[in-house]
Protein backbone atom coordinates (compact mmCIF):
# COMPACT_ATOMS: atom_id res chain seq x y z
CA UNK A 1 0.00 0.00 0.00
CA UNK A 2 1.55 3.09 -1.18
CA UNK A 3 -1.06 5.61 -2.51
CA UNK A 4 -4.63 5.30 -1.56
CA UNK A 5 -7.87 7.53 -1.58
CA UNK A 6 -10.61 8.13 1.14
CA UNK A 7 -14.02 8.96 1.07
CA UNK A 8 -15.49 10.60 4.33
CA UNK A 9 -12.16 11.64 5.43
CA UNK A 10 -13.07 14.14 8.13
CA UNK A 11 -15.18 11.57 10.10
CA UNK A 12 -13.71 9.30 13.65
CA UNK A 13 -12.72 6.62 11.54
CA UNK A 14 -11.48 7.62 8.01
CA UNK A 15 -9.30 10.88 10.16
CA UNK A 16 -8.12 8.58 12.72
CA UNK A 17 -6.78 6.30 10.14
CA UNK A 18 -5.04 8.50 7.35
CA UNK A 19 -3.05 9.61 10.45
CA UNK A 20 -1.78 6.13 10.82
CA UNK A 21 -1.10 6.20 7.31
CA UNK A 22 0.75 9.48 7.18
CA UNK A 23 3.27 8.11 9.86
CA UNK A 24 3.54 5.17 7.71
CA UNK A 25 4.62 7.06 4.78
CA UNK A 26 1.68 6.28 2.44
CA UNK A 27 0.53 9.44 0.34
CA UNK A 28 -3.43 10.18 0.87
CA UNK A 29 -5.69 11.62 -1.13
CA UNK A 30 -8.65 12.91 1.20
CA UNK A 31 -11.72 13.05 -0.74
CA UNK A 32 -14.08 15.76 1.91
CA UNK A 33 -17.00 17.63 1.28
CA UNK A 34 -17.11 21.11 -0.12
CA UNK A 35 -16.75 23.49 2.88
CA UNK A 36 -16.93 20.97 5.55
CA UNK A 37 -16.58 22.14 8.97
CA UNK A 38 -14.28 18.75 9.84
CA UNK A 39 -11.54 19.83 7.67
CA UNK A 40 -9.94 20.71 10.71
CA UNK A 41 -10.24 17.14 11.75
CA UNK A 42 -7.70 16.30 9.09
CA UNK A 43 -3.51 16.97 9.23
CA UNK A 44 -1.49 19.22 7.60
CA UNK A 45 0.67 16.89 6.01
CA UNK A 46 3.29 16.82 3.21
CA UNK A 47 1.49 13.37 1.96
CA UNK A 48 -1.84 14.04 1.92
CA UNK A 49 -3.85 16.14 -0.40
CA UNK A 50 -7.63 17.18 -0.09
CA UNK A 51 -10.00 16.95 -2.50
CA UNK A 52 -13.35 18.56 -2.08
CA UNK A 53 -15.94 16.81 -3.93
CA UNK A 54 -19.64 16.47 -3.17
CA UNK A 55 -20.14 12.51 -2.53
CA UNK A 56 -23.01 12.42 -5.61
CA UNK A 57 -20.53 13.73 -8.04
CA UNK A 58 -17.25 11.40 -7.43
CA UNK A 59 -17.02 10.86 -10.93
CA UNK A 60 -15.88 14.67 -11.62
CA UNK A 61 -12.37 14.03 -9.89
CA UNK A 62 -11.32 11.43 -13.12
CA UNK A 63 -10.29 14.85 -14.47
CA UNK A 64 -8.86 16.28 -11.51
CA UNK A 65 -6.88 13.19 -9.91
CA UNK A 66 -4.35 10.83 -12.32
CA UNK A 67 -3.85 6.99 -11.83
CA UNK A 68 -1.15 5.75 -9.65
CA UNK A 69 -3.14 4.86 -6.78
CA UNK A 70 -3.43 0.91 -5.22
CA UNK A 71 -6.19 1.31 -2.42
CA UNK A 72 -9.27 3.14 -2.39
CA UNK A 73 -11.50 3.25 1.15
CA UNK A 74 -15.37 4.55 1.02
CA UNK A 75 -16.82 6.02 4.21
CA UNK A 76 -18.89 8.31 3.26
CA UNK A 77 -22.35 8.27 3.71
CA UNK A 78 -25.70 10.15 4.01
CA UNK A 79 -28.81 9.32 6.24
CA UNK A 80 -26.72 7.72 9.16
CA UNK A 81 -29.22 8.33 12.01
CA UNK A 82 -32.94 9.54 12.57
CA UNK A 83 -35.99 9.43 10.25
CA UNK A 84 -32.75 9.59 7.19
CA UNK A 85 -32.05 6.28 7.77
CA UNK A 86 -35.62 5.32 6.40
CA UNK A 87 -35.36 7.73 3.31
CA UNK A 88 -35.42 5.02 0.73
CA UNK A 89 -34.68 7.79 -2.09
CA UNK A 90 -31.48 8.82 0.01
CA UNK A 91 -30.50 5.34 1.15
CA UNK A 92 -30.87 4.27 -3.00
CA UNK A 93 -28.54 7.12 -3.60
CA UNK A 94 -25.70 5.79 -1.25
CA UNK A 95 -25.87 2.23 -3.16
CA UNK A 96 -25.28 4.66 -6.57
CA UNK A 97 -22.16 6.88 -4.83
CA UNK A 98 -21.11 3.16 -3.50
CA UNK A 99 -20.75 1.87 -7.34
CA UNK A 100 -19.49 5.30 -8.61
CA UNK A 101 -16.69 5.06 -6.09
CA UNK A 102 -15.93 1.56 -7.24
CA UNK A 103 -15.68 2.84 -11.04
CA UNK A 104 -13.05 5.79 -9.71
CA UNK A 105 -10.86 3.24 -8.06
CA UNK A 106 -10.62 1.64 -11.27
CA UNK A 107 -10.04 4.55 -13.31
CA UNK A 108 -7.42 5.66 -10.70
CA UNK A 109 -5.37 2.19 -10.96
CA UNK A 110 -6.52 0.48 -8.01
CA UNK A 111 -6.60 -2.93 -6.91
CA UNK A 112 -8.51 -2.79 -3.42
CA UNK A 113 -11.89 -1.37 -2.69
CA UNK A 114 -12.68 -1.67 1.06
CA UNK A 115 -16.77 -0.41 1.83
CA UNK A 116 -17.64 0.88 5.31
CA UNK A 117 -21.06 -1.25 6.50
CA UNK A 118 -23.14 -2.00 9.51
CA UNK A 119 -24.23 -4.43 11.79
CA UNK A 120 -28.12 -2.63 10.72
CA UNK A 121 -27.21 -5.12 7.71
CA UNK A 122 -28.16 -8.54 9.79
CA UNK A 123 -31.61 -6.70 11.79
CA UNK A 124 -32.59 -8.97 14.76
CA UNK A 125 -30.34 -12.07 14.94
CA UNK A 126 -29.11 -13.92 17.94
CA UNK A 127 -25.21 -14.45 18.73
CA UNK A 128 -22.25 -12.88 17.90
CA UNK A 129 -22.06 -11.49 14.09
CA UNK A 130 -20.48 -12.53 11.85
CA UNK A 131 -20.48 -12.80 8.21
CA UNK A 132 -22.06 -16.69 8.75
CA UNK A 133 -25.02 -15.20 10.36
CA UNK A 134 -28.15 -14.70 8.26
CA UNK A 135 -28.88 -11.10 7.34
CA UNK A 136 -32.67 -9.69 7.23
CA UNK A 137 -32.24 -5.32 7.60
CA UNK A 138 -35.24 -3.93 8.67
CA UNK A 139 -34.08 -0.45 8.14
CA UNK A 140 -33.61 1.64 4.63
CA UNK A 141 -29.84 2.51 6.03
CA UNK A 142 -29.53 -1.53 6.57
CA UNK A 143 -30.86 -2.83 3.49
CA UNK A 144 -28.54 -0.04 1.04
CA UNK A 145 -25.70 -0.77 2.96
CA UNK A 146 -26.08 -4.61 2.45
CA UNK A 147 -27.20 -4.01 -0.78
CA UNK A 148 -23.89 -1.60 -1.47
CA UNK A 149 -21.50 -4.44 0.22
CA UNK A 150 -23.15 -6.87 -2.24
CA UNK A 151 -23.37 -5.20 -5.84
CA UNK A 152 -19.63 -3.65 -5.36
CA UNK A 153 -18.19 -7.13 -4.93
CA UNK A 154 -19.87 -8.13 -8.08
CA UNK A 155 -18.66 -5.38 -9.41
CA UNK A 156 -15.04 -5.16 -8.13
CA UNK A 157 -14.88 -8.90 -9.33
CA UNK A 158 -16.03 -8.00 -13.01
CA UNK A 159 -13.08 -5.20 -13.01
CA UNK A 160 -10.53 -7.69 -11.79
CA UNK A 161 -10.23 -5.84 -8.12
CA UNK A 162 -10.55 -6.80 -5.01
CA UNK A 163 -13.28 -6.24 -2.27
CA UNK A 164 -13.53 -6.17 1.24
CA UNK A 165 -16.01 -5.09 3.40
CA UNK A 166 -15.76 -3.82 7.04
CA UNK A 167 -19.06 -4.43 9.49
CA UNK A 168 -19.14 -1.66 12.50
CA UNK A 169 -20.99 -2.89 15.47
CA UNK A 170 -20.43 0.68 17.47
CA UNK A 171 -17.48 2.65 17.99
CA UNK A 172 -16.49 5.77 19.87
CA UNK A 173 -13.82 8.30 20.89
CA UNK A 174 -12.15 10.96 19.97
CA UNK A 175 -14.14 13.14 16.58
CA UNK A 176 -17.12 10.86 16.99
CA UNK A 177 -20.28 13.05 16.15
CA UNK A 178 -21.88 14.35 19.65
CA UNK A 179 -25.71 12.77 19.11
CA UNK A 180 -23.87 9.24 19.64
CA UNK A 181 -24.42 7.91 23.48
CA UNK A 182 -21.17 7.58 24.65
CA UNK A 183 -20.41 11.55 23.28
CA UNK A 184 -23.55 12.81 24.43
CA UNK A 185 -22.74 11.25 27.76
CA UNK A 186 -19.27 12.42 28.35
CA UNK A 187 -20.21 15.74 26.98
CA UNK A 188 -23.41 15.92 28.95
CA UNK A 189 -21.34 14.59 32.11
CA UNK A 190 -18.23 17.20 31.40
CA UNK A 191 -21.16 19.98 32.28
CA UNK A 192 -22.40 18.08 35.47
CA UNK A 193 -25.70 17.01 34.24
CA UNK A 194 -27.94 14.90 35.42
CA UNK A 195 -29.01 12.32 32.69
CA UNK A 196 -31.65 9.85 31.96
CA UNK A 197 -30.92 6.33 30.43
CA UNK A 198 -32.84 2.99 30.01
CA UNK A 199 -32.07 0.49 32.93
CA UNK A 200 -29.31 -0.48 30.30
CA UNK A 201 -30.11 -4.17 30.49
CA UNK A 202 -28.60 -4.10 26.73
CA UNK A 203 -25.54 -6.34 26.14
CA UNK A 204 -22.87 -4.19 23.42
CA UNK A 205 -19.77 -4.54 21.97
CA UNK A 206 -18.22 -1.06 22.02
CA UNK A 207 -14.56 -0.19 20.18
CA UNK A 208 -12.39 2.81 19.99
CA UNK A 209 -12.25 4.75 17.07
CA UNK A 210 -8.83 4.77 16.55
CA UNK A 211 -8.79 0.75 17.11
CA UNK A 212 -12.10 0.49 14.07
CA UNK A 213 -9.44 2.68 11.77
CA UNK A 214 -6.73 0.61 12.38
CA UNK A 215 -9.12 -2.50 11.64
CA UNK A 216 -9.66 -0.85 8.53
CA UNK A 217 -6.06 -0.42 7.62
CA UNK A 218 -5.58 -4.28 7.86
CA UNK A 219 -8.24 -5.12 5.42
CA UNK A 220 -6.93 -2.80 3.69
CA UNK A 221 -3.59 -4.32 3.21
CA UNK A 222 -4.38 -8.07 4.32
CA UNK A 223 -8.27 -8.71 3.21
CA UNK A 224 -9.84 -11.55 1.17
CA UNK A 225 -11.89 -10.70 -1.86
CA UNK A 226 -15.36 -10.48 -1.18
CA UNK A 227 -15.72 -11.31 2.64
CA UNK A 228 -17.42 -8.99 4.95
CA UNK A 229 -15.27 -8.72 7.89
CA UNK A 230 -17.40 -8.04 11.66
CA UNK A 231 -15.35 -5.06 13.51
CA UNK A 232 -15.85 -5.13 16.99
CA UNK A 233 -13.81 -5.45 20.71
CA UNK A 234 -14.89 -8.80 20.46
CA UNK A 235 -15.82 -8.32 24.46
CA UNK A 236 -19.34 -7.29 25.61
CA UNK A 237 -20.95 -5.77 28.47
CA UNK A 238 -24.17 -4.83 29.86
CA UNK A 239 -24.46 -0.75 28.66
CA UNK A 240 -25.41 0.14 32.03
CA UNK A 241 -21.67 -0.62 32.47
CA UNK A 242 -20.56 1.29 30.13
CA UNK A 243 -22.58 4.60 31.26
CA UNK A 244 -21.49 3.96 35.02
CA UNK A 245 -17.97 3.54 33.64
CA UNK A 246 -18.31 6.97 31.60
CA UNK A 247 -19.45 8.66 34.80
CA UNK A 248 -16.62 7.12 36.90
CA UNK A 249 -14.39 8.69 35.10
CA UNK A 250 -15.65 11.99 33.70
CA UNK A 251 -17.44 12.95 37.11
CA UNK A 252 -17.43 11.04 39.32
CA UNK A 253 -20.21 10.86 41.88
CA UNK A 254 -22.52 12.43 39.70
CA UNK A 255 -25.86 10.87 39.43
CA UNK A 256 -27.18 9.24 36.24
CA UNK A 257 -31.08 8.40 36.00
CA UNK A 258 -30.89 5.15 34.83
CA UNK A 259 -34.45 2.83 34.46
CA UNK A 260 -35.93 6.71 33.47
CA UNK A 261 -35.88 6.10 29.78
CA UNK A 262 -38.12 3.72 27.68
CA UNK A 263 -36.11 1.45 25.90
CA UNK A 264 -36.99 2.46 21.87
CA UNK A 265 -39.73 0.61 20.03
CA UNK A 266 -38.54 -2.66 18.23
CA UNK A 267 -35.15 -1.88 20.72
CA UNK A 268 -31.84 -4.02 19.43
CA UNK A 269 -30.86 -5.91 23.01
CA UNK A 270 -27.82 -7.41 21.93
CA UNK A 271 -24.48 -6.77 19.82
CA UNK A 272 -21.88 -8.54 20.00
CA UNK A 273 -19.53 -8.91 17.46
CA UNK A 274 -17.35 -12.42 16.03
CA UNK A 275 -13.95 -11.13 15.58
CA UNK A 276 -12.06 -14.25 14.74
CA UNK A 277 -12.24 -14.15 10.88
CA UNK A 278 -10.75 -10.68 11.09
CA UNK A 279 -8.12 -11.80 13.19
CA UNK A 280 -7.12 -14.46 11.35
CA UNK A 281 -6.96 -12.39 8.32
CA UNK A 282 -5.58 -9.34 8.71
CA UNK A 283 -4.20 -9.57 12.55
CA UNK A 284 -6.41 -7.60 14.45
CA UNK A 285 -6.57 -7.14 17.71
CA UNK A 286 -8.04 -4.36 20.07
CA UNK A 287 -5.53 -2.15 22.17
CA UNK A 288 -7.94 0.19 23.84
CA UNK A 289 -9.46 -1.16 26.42
CA UNK A 290 -13.08 1.11 27.30
CA UNK A 291 -12.23 3.22 29.87
CA UNK A 292 -8.67 4.37 28.56
CA UNK A 293 -10.76 5.58 25.25
CA UNK A 294 -12.93 7.65 27.47
CA UNK A 295 -9.98 9.32 29.04
CA UNK A 296 -9.02 9.97 25.79
CA UNK A 297 -12.39 10.86 24.42
CA UNK A 298 -12.61 13.56 27.53
CA UNK A 299 -9.63 15.08 26.99
CA UNK A 300 -9.93 14.96 22.92
CA UNK A 301 -13.33 17.32 23.82
CA UNK A 302 -12.04 19.09 26.10
CA UNK A 303 -9.00 20.44 24.13
CA UNK A 304 -11.51 20.39 20.86
CA UNK A 305 -13.68 23.20 22.85
CA UNK A 306 -11.36 25.33 24.72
Amino acid sequence: MNKVLVTGATGMIGSSMIEQMLMDDIKVTAIIRPNSKKKRNLLTHQNLDVQECDINSLSSLRERLTAGYDTFYHFAWDGTYGDSRNDARLQEQNIKNTLDAVNLAHALGCGVFVGAGSQAEFGFVEGALSDQLPKNPVTGYGIAKYTAGKLSAVMCERLGMRQSWGRIVSTYGPGDNEFTMVMSSVIGMLKGERMSFTKGDQIWDYLYGGDCSRAFYLIGKHGKHGKAYTIGSGKSRLLRDYIIAIRDIVNPGLEIGLGEREYYPNQVMKLTADIGELTEDTGFIPEVEFEEGIRRTMEWYRSDNK
